[in-house]
């Protein structure tokens, strides 16, 4: 009986460990195809200033939404800003999905010509977020995992005065 347990207990870790790898591999957008194992990494437009700073935040799932969520966002720099600061590996400090602690990001130019913002890993990673545009004063990204995505829809930021 004590050598089946230990085999069962086995088993069960086995598994449990191969459902982690197949879930920290599951990378990549589904709607472009791409990747983070077929990314190869590029400089970015896009650089750490630019998104240090206060923010607003709010999100939209539908682009007819746009307008009522920068409005949003803008309001809550009085209310709730969000703080992105410098990290000390030369990112940012913010959250991932679904944690109430900082992490440090980066900036990840890849070669499908998107901008990342993630963990040390590949362009396109499933915990990534892709920047869809940036200025000096307003953020738009969503993150590369359509289950997030769906959860957050995409983010606005618009930077307090």
């Amino acid at each position: 009986m004590t050598i089946r347990f230990v085999a069962l207990v086995l088993g069960v870790a086995l598994a449990v460990s191969g459902c982690a790898s197949l879930q920290e591999t599951s990378d990549g957008d589904p709607a472009s195809g791409a990747s983070a194992s077929s990314l190869t990494e590029r400089p970015t437009e896009i650089t750490r200033e630019m998104l240090i700073g206060r923010w607003g935040v709010a999100s939209f799932r539908e682009e007819k939404d746009r307008a009522r969520a920068t409005a949003q966002a803008r309001s809550f720099c009085s209310r709730q800003p969000y703080d992105i600061t410098a990290g000390p590996r030369n990112g940012v400090m913010m959250h991932a999905a679904d944690d109430p602690k900082l992490y440090e990001l980066r900036l990840k130019g890849a070669s499908d010509g998107k901008t990342y913002l993630g963990f040390e890993a590949p362009p396109g990673d499933w915990q990534d977020r892709v920047i869809l545009s940036a200025s000096n004063d307003q953020l738009v990204m969503r993150f590369v995992d359509p289950e997030i995505h769906n959860r957050y829809g995409t983010f606005i930021y618009v930077r307090c005065k």
